[in-house]
């Protein structure tokens, strides 16, 4: 018996076919960008409140190669790209995955054209890829705060220790 693939896969979307999925979401559409390798509460915290921001979540995914020239080490992303698309495309509060394979998400902001830009508390608004064009265009920038202490980085660290015990 063969069986449908999960109604989830149809939110993963690449660059080049955007336009065509942007034009059915409900505005205001949100945006934000990141690794999103290891997945935690931290991340589905923020993406939940990154969605109440308005009608439509677009994900942008760093690819493989993108997170590799990031510094986080040789061995990431743990996870490949298709694999983290996947689990970001199930959640309920992501409307929309791409992805971006250079360093900075600035291309793919353009083409998406966010009402709302949003990233962690780790960023200042003002130093947010896409800030200036997101308020030019009318829209908004948030910098939403972190609610929960949790870091991939940190998990893999704590992983790698318990494996040399």
């Amino acid at each position: 018996m063969s069986y449908p693939a999960p109604d989830f896969e149809n939110k993963i979307c690449p660059p080049e076919a955007l336009a065509d999925k942007l034009a059915v979401l409900p505005r205001p559409i949100v945006f934000t960008n990141g690794c999103f390798d290891i997945l935690h509460r931290g991340h589905v915290t923020y993406l939940a409140q990154a969605r109440a921001l308005g009608a439509s979540l677009v994900l942008g995914l760093n690819t493989d190669a993108s997170v590799k020239r990031q510094g986080k080490g040789d061995d990431r992303p743990i996870n490949n790209e298709q694999n983290r698309a996947a689990v970001l495309a199930a959640l309920q509060s992501v409307d929309l995955v791409t992805w971006f394979d250079s360093d900075t998400p600035a291309e793919l902001i353009e083409l998406v054209k966010p009402d709302v830009l949003v990233k962690g508390g780790d960023w200042a608004p003002d130093k947010i890829v896409g800030s200036a064009e997101t308020l030019a265009r009318g829209g908004s920038v948030h910098s939403i705060p972190f609610l929960f202490a949790t870091s991939t980085t940190e998990t893999i660290k704590k992983i790698r220790t318990v494996e040399g015990q």
